[in-house]
């Protein structure tokens, strides 16, 4: 099978091959036939599938076969409004919006806590067609005033499992009461616990199905190891492995903001370059951090699960549970940071 398979805008198809794809994957094959027919849909997927584009080129395809309506404030009104727990993984898909929707007339923008609030508001006034925010950014331009999505038809809550865990399912109800009940409506998880059902069960309408992987499984090309260690040598020992094995790019995960801090210090003064990615971090500074971690610049990326999710680094060779964390799903998506599709 193929792109063209699926029925995709020729535009779309050429915008895909432009990035190196030329075969579905599982997900993709399964998802996007349901979402071009208009079914609402419950999609489970690990990390490195090809879950993003399972859900953004269809969403792309039926935009750009509509009409954009006009928003309360005269400018284009949001058709798609995709939902994500964190800054790094909206700034993701809004990338992939723009390198997969490069050859059509749709506009896009996002927005997300951490940065200055005036350029996100003067944008959603004007409208674009898909909008990609964190639903705390999302919640205060709605207090503001300043967004309407009486408009929407395609609504996206990716990571739900990851929202669930963050505590923003209020917030999640909250943006549901503003837009329209007559819509399409799609949520993505890594993992499929019973909340999940229950939490996708108020929110979708007749929903399909797509599971591509057995319930909180680890990629199966990925080979684990583990060294057994003291807590007082657990440091020592990781600088030591990244140095024998002239390991480039290592991403680390503690447990705690602290632990990460510490970890990124140590290995910095034993020659390793590292940075801390977490929670009290400004976006400019996990900006920089994930920029120079995919340039090479640093060789160690120390971080804590929040900070870590929807981190999308293509071949990343090396993930170092520091910590182990406290569920198993936690463990899906640390390792699921390594063995992309």
């Amino acid at each position: 099978m193929n792109f063209e398979d699926l029925q995709l805008a020729p535009a779309i198809v050429k915008a895909v091959r432009e990035q190196g794809y030329e075969t579905p994957t599982a997900i993709q094959a399964q998802a996007i036939p349901l979402i071009l027919e208009g079914h609402d849909l419950l999609g489970g997927a690990q990390t490195g599938t090809g879950k993003t584009a399972a859900f953004v080129l269809p969403m792309l395809d039926k935009l750009s076969k509509g009409q954009a309506p006009q928003n309360k404030f005269g400018g284009i009104g949001i058709r798609a409004l995709v939902l994500t727990p964190t800054r790094e993984l909206a700034a993701q898909i809004e990338e992939s919006v723009q390198s997969y929707g490069k050859f059509l007339e749709l506009s896009s923008t996002v927005i997300f806590g951490g940065v200055g609030m005036n350029p996100q508001i003067s944008r959603v006034r004007k409208g674009v067609d898909i909008l990609v925010a964190t639903p705390g950014r999302l919640l205060d331009l709605m207090g503001q005033g300043v967004l309407d999505l009486g408009q929407v038809q395609i609504l996206v809550l990716d990571e739900a499992d990851r929202m669930l865990d963050m505590g923003f399912i209020h917030d999640v109800k909250k943006v549901l009461a503003a837009v329209p009940r007559d819509k399409q409506s799609l949520l993505f998880s890594a993992t499929f616990s019973d909340e999940i059902r229950d939490l996708a069960a108020t929110l979708l309408k007749n929903p399909q199905s797509v599971q591509v992987t057995p319930r909180n499984t680890t990629v199966q090309r990925i080979s684990q190891t583990i060294h057994p260690v003291g807590r007082g040598k657990k440091k020592a020992l990781l600088a030591h492995i990244i140095q024998q094995h002239n390991w480039s790019q290592v991403l680390v995960f503690t447990r705690t903001k602290f632990g990460a801090n510490n970890v990124a210090e140590f290995l910095t003064k034993n020659g390793i370059h590292a940075m801390a990615l977490h929670g009290n971090k400004s976006q400019a500074a996990r900006t920089q951090a994930l920029g120079g971690f995919k340039s090479g610049d640093i060789r160690a990326l120390v971080a804590t699960d929040i900070a870590a999710r929807g981190i999308d680094i293509d071949e990343l060779p090396h993930v170092v549970n520091f910590d182990i964390p406290n569920v198993s799903e936690d463990y899906v998506h640390r390792i699921g940071r390594t063995g992309r599709a």
